[in-house]
């Protein structure tokens, strides 16, 4: 089981973008804010962050640098509005991105890649 974080500060976007998510090897937890995935990130082990670039407060860029602090191999999708040009590997080697508009088919397929690279970091 790969167990997704998602952070997405619209309830909406929030509950669409799991349903495409969802499948049965794939575990998912959504919250709203930076704040409120760290919290949950303290109590349970997740193996990929998910989130919004744009979030209230902390911001979804702040939150993968803080996610990846105590263990920098782990695995973040940042999902913005807007194109990353550059900058991804200053945050992570593992940190990937997607736009907002993005095709159901594309998510998956970048899930699929992460969940690969997880898959070849197991014992």
């Amino acid at each position: 089981m790969i167990t997704y974080l998602y952070v997405e500060d619209d309830e909406d976007i929030r509950e669409g973008f799991m349903a495409v998510m969802e499948a049965p090897h794939r575990k998912i937890v959504g919250v709203a804010d930076a704040e409120a995935a760290l919290a949950l990130d303290g109590h349970e082990r997740f193996d990929v962050l998910v989130t919004d670039v744009s979030l209230p407060g902390m911001s979804g860029s702040d939150l993968a640098r803080q996610w990846l602090a105590n263990d920098s191999q782990r695995h973040v999708l940042l999902i913005s509005g807007y194109e990353f040009k550059q900058g991804l590997t200053n945050i992570g080697t593992n940190v990937r991105a997607l736009l907002k508009s993005c095709e159901p088919e594309d998510l998956e397929a970048m899930l699929t890649n992460i969940e690969t690279l997880l898959a070849a970091q197991r014992p």
